[in-house]
């Protein structure tokens, strides 16, 4: 089977179940681009904003640091103390810097493939070790991509690092005139709009990266046709689906015949536990056809449904239960019937027809063939057994 969908074209897009499954297995489509794009424009917008009291307060810090006065050269033990002092404020300074990294790392990994915690991406799995999977990864397709991204990446920042450099010679040099404070200051200004305009070259980077790999990871989960058919055999043989597809089946299909009963021209009726609803065309040459039936509950609806509308009910069991257990729904009543459902449906034509003050219209006694006599369990009634199926008296079993 693997070798006959390795032949097929995978031409068919990836069913939820199937995508679901490589969510749980970590594969989703990942652009490493747009994270590093929002990490360094994020990073360095903080430290433009805040780049005037940083600067300042790391010149403090670092101007205290080689400060030394007769008590530190007297104590040489001391010193690791100051530099470790001048690191901790260092690196408490940085902290906003670092937690706004953090955040904008996480929320833009998420938004191309959202956010999914999986253990199966980390598991050790024997197939990476195999040497011709580990070169078709090396020089497959998508290697290709991401050589061709890191080239353009570079060939980008080179080009914007050096425009820079160019723009700014003039600052360069007055900077070695300056003295320490003003130097950091007019430095960080400098490196922070550097840093600014390489940032958005990677922002047109991740333009070009997010799509290709939303379209690469969709084309790499592609189905054959096969798989289709497979997937669909697996979904639809578990019992408990089955058993949900039946019930679904039977909702729609009553619901649809319980639309029907309006349109009936009679509902037949056991009177309790059976209950079949006629139409009839008079203007066609065909037989009344049975557009609803149920027992017991269901038939209780029919009535209910038939009562709503004005559908008239007649009241004869041995009618109703042959024509339930005999025909199928939108089917026409069978033959061996026509004279008893005849007698029915001229019955109800003629209450309709009918005029006040003139005398009832007899209700008639419609009379079922022998052969399609039933009880109420579905059994047919061979003549020598009564409507109870119990053996008549005087009669031998």
């Amino acid at each position: 089977m693997a070798e006959h969908d390795s032949d097929q074209e995978r031409t068919e897009e990836p069913t939820a179940r199937k995508l679901r499954k490589a969510q749980e297995e970590g594969q989703v489509a990942r652009s490493v681009e747009l994270p590093a794009a929002a990490v360094v424009i994020g990073s360095f917008l903080l430290i433009l904003m805040m780049g005037g009291w940083l600067m300042t307060r790391l010149a403090d810090i670092f101007v205290n640091a080689f400060v030394f006065n007769t008590k530190t050269l007297s104590k040489p033990e001391l010193l690791p103390v100051i530099f470790s002092e001048s690191l901790r404020q260092a690196f408490t300074l940085m902290i906003p810097l670092i937690l706004l990294t953090i955040v904008l790392a996480v929320v833009a990994s998420g938004l191309t493939g959202g956010y999914f915690l999986s253990l199966k991406a980390i598991t050790p799995k024997v197939s990476k070790l195999d040497p011709m999977q580990g070169l078709k990864r090396m020089f497959g397709s998508h290697a290709l991509v991401e050589l061709g991204k890191s080239i353009l990446k570079f060939v980008l920042v080179t080009g914007v690092l050096w425009a820079s450099i160019a723009a700014n010679t003039d600052t360069l040099v007055a900077i070695g005139r300056m003295s320490l404070e003003p130097a950091l200051w007019a430095a960080g200004l400098m490196i922070a709009k550097s840093a600014i305009w390489m940032a958005l070259s990677l922002v047109l980077i991740a333009m070009i990266d997010v799509p290709y790999q939303k379209n690469a990871f969709l084309k790499r989960m592609r189905m054959t046709k096969q798989e289709i058919k497979d997937e669909m055999k697996d979904i639809e043989g578990r019992p408990e689906v089955k058993a949900q597809i039946r019930r679904r089946q039977r909702e729609m299909s009553n619901a649809r015949m319980m639309q029907r009963v309006k349109d009936a021209d009679v509902v037949i009726t056991n009177p309790e536990h059976f209950a079949v609803a006629l139409e009839y065309d008079p203007a066609g040459d065909g037989a009344p056809v049975l557009v609803a039936k149920g027992s017991d509950f269901m038939a209780q609806n029919i009535r209910e449904e038939a009562a709503r509308h004005g559908v008239q009910i007649f009241q004869a069991p041995p009618l109703a239960r042959a024509l339930y257990f005999t025909t199928e729904l939108e089917q026409p009543v069978p033959e061996p019937l026509y004279h008893a459902v005849a007698q029915v449906i001229a019955y109800v034509y003629g209450l309709e027809a009918s005029q006040p003050g003139r005398g009832q219209i007899s209700k008639p006694d419609p009379k079922v063939p022998t052969e399609m006599q039933f009880d109420s369990e579905g059994r047919k009634i061979d003549g020598r057994r009564d409507e109870t199926g119990q053996t008549p008296r005087g009669r031998a079993p």
